[in-house]
């Protein structure tokens, strides 16, 4: 009698009653609560954790995935994915801005064609703060109109943000070489604040261009640190990428340390021939710091050309009054005769035409305008001389005058395969959102993640599938802190994206860098489709994704 059961229990009476209702429901009704909005069947999920890859199904609702496996429930819109990956959306880790989603509706083109969901904007340069007339002209000043301006807009990707040093430095001291008085400090230091507590995710710098070039590490250290107490990080574009290229990474380590934050180094390289040694010199004071429990990682795009404004060539003491005032000197012969000297033989600054060898046939020029330069964007200056029967000096300083874009060869691919093999590292284009009218002088701009995912993964072998998705997703996702995406679990950000592996190509070339990649066929944002079919569907569910100070 002790193990009788007792019918009467309320509990087992009511157990009873469901039952009994639920086996008399229509099918339809059953399964109305897990219609989905998105259905991808029978594709190969690589979910960014780096695990074996597996086929399933992966449906999404509302934004989120919420369920992956053989799912045989109705949604809205079903997409056979049968022979193609099914993946977390790629992260760009310099994505330079998001400015360009506010005036053409084309950006993103490039980014959504590589299967690149969120950008990671602000390398020293970014959109805020603004002062002045630039404020009046933009119609923002600060980093939560901005922010709100990119929301009210919607764009085709999400977007995080770093406060660039450069353009806080800009914006209170102007194009200068000196250090900031303590009051300017102070200054610099609540630009800092206002953007983190509107969601920033960090302060950014990028130390081989003016004015930044003229801060001090405790400059840096002072905003890196305002950065830290909101949970942000410290993100740069090293001092230095070829002769003290250690000792740039000693740099950001100590004002990583002094400010009490995470650090990421910015398109990792050893530029120039005689630093090439230096690439598993610089992995090992990465990897060392790691192993003593400090937050410090890296990203590569997988290129042997870098690419930077031409007037970088230029000793930055020649740019201490602005870029304007620069190129205005360029007309005096003396001063001409004086930056040759210094770029053939002065090696205590970064100098790109050293990292190039002395040869001007490996730099391509790119944003050339007017005759008779335009017609030759993507060819070698040296190249460029000889057609137009000019001494290469001449055209160099006519490049520097248009203000063009170098893309110097500098780099080696032994050293991208030995940075892109690090558990650490994580990719980026360095370029942002292009197509429409927003143009690029770099292939990496269109070809970056699928040049990594054909050239490195598929046809070298560098990386397995596997491991090449999650550092493009969930390694860069924890980088911005974008914890909710980046990889394919219930629960998560639905931004997904599915490829096909075996098509998957760059096709952009330093003379057509505005190619389209191949072989993405759609990509997810938010829940919602904004390629389909390599097509864009004009849908703009991005959102700004804002970091761990963000105050209402």
């Amino acid at each position: 009698m002790a193990h009788r059961l007792h019918l009467e229990h309320p509990r087992l009476t009511r157990l009873m009653a469901c039952l009994l209702i639920a086996a008399f429901l229509p099918e339809s009704f059953a399964f109305a609560a897990e219609k989905y909005d998105l259905l991808f069947k029978n594709g190969k999920i690589v979910d960014g954790a780096g695990t074996p890859w597996y086929i399933g199904d992966l449906a999404v609702r509302d934004g989120k995935i919420v369920a992956i496996g053989r799912l045989n429930a109705d949604a809205a819109k079903t997409i056979d994915a049968t022979g193609l990956v099914v993946a977390p959306g790629f992260i760009d880790m310099m994505g330079q801005t998001g400015t360009p989603f506010l005036k053409d509706q084309g950006a993103g083109l490039n980014l959504l064609t590589q299967g690149i969901t969120t950008i990671n904007a602000g390398e020293g340069d970014s959109a805020v703060p603004l002062s002045g007339d630039a404020a009046k002209q933009a119609g923002w000043s600060t980093a939560r109109e901005y922010f709100a301006l990119l929301d009210k807009n919607g764009m085709p990707v999400n977007v995080v943000q770093t406060v660039g040093h450069t353009q806080v430095r800009r914006v209170v001291l102007g194009e200068v070489d000196r250090r900031p008085l303590p009051a300017e400090l102070e200054k610099m230091k609540a630009h800092v604040r206002e953007a983190m507590e509107a969601g920033a995710i960090g302060v950014s710098t990028a130390l081989i261009y003016p004015p930044a070039v003229y801060a001090t590490t405790e400059e840096i250290s002072d905003l890196a640190r305002v950065a830290g107490e909101y949970g942000g990080g410290y993100y740069t574009h090293m001092r230095n990428e070829g002769d003290r290229l250690l000792e740039a990474i000693d740099e950001a380590l100590a004002i990583g340390e002094a400010a009490g934050c995470r650090v990421h180094i910015f398109h990792l390289k050893a530029a120039g021939r005689q630093n090439w040694g230096k690439m598993e010199l610089a992995i090992a004071r990465i990897k060392a710091a790691r192993a003593e429990g400090r937050q410090v990682a890296a990203d590569i795009y997988p290129y042997i050309n870098n690419g930077l404004g031409i007037t970088a060539f230029i000793h930055p003491r020649h740019a201490a009054e602005g870029p304007g005032a620069l190129r205005r000197k360029l007309d005096d012969p003396n001063v001409r005769a004086e930056i040759r000297r210094e770029m053939e033989t002065d090696f205590n600054y970064e100098n790109w035409y050293r990292h190039t060898g002395f040869d001007w046939d490996k730099v391509v020029l790119g944003e050339l305008t007017g005759k008779p330069y335009a017609e030759h964007s993507g060819k070698s200056l040296l190249a460029i001389a000889k057609v137009l029967s000019k001494d290469p000096w001449d055209v160099f300083f006519d490049a520097c005058r248009m203000n063009a874009f170098a893309l110097p060869q500098t780099m080696t691919e032994a050293n991208l395969i030995k940075a892109m093999r690090e558990e650490f590292v994580s990719f980026c284009t360095d370029v942002g959102p292009a197509g429409g009218s927003t143009i690029a002088s770099h292939p990496r701009a269109f070809g970056a993640l699928p040049r990594l995912m054909s050239r490195f993964v598929r046809d070298l072998g560098v990386l397995s599938l596997e491991r090449a998705v999650s550092q493009a997703s969930a390694v860069a996702a924890n980088e911005v802190l974008c914890y909710d995406r980046g990889r394919l679990s219930p629960g998560l950000a639905a931004d997904v994206i599915v490829f096909d592996y075996a098509q998957i190509s760059d096709r952009a070339t330093f003379a057509e860098p505005h190619k389209t990649a191949v072989g993405v066929r759609h990509v997810i944002v938010n829940g919602q489709l904004v390629l389909e079919e390599g097509k864009l569907t004009g849908a703009r569910p991005g959102r700004v994704l804002r970091g761990p100070g963000y105050k209402k």
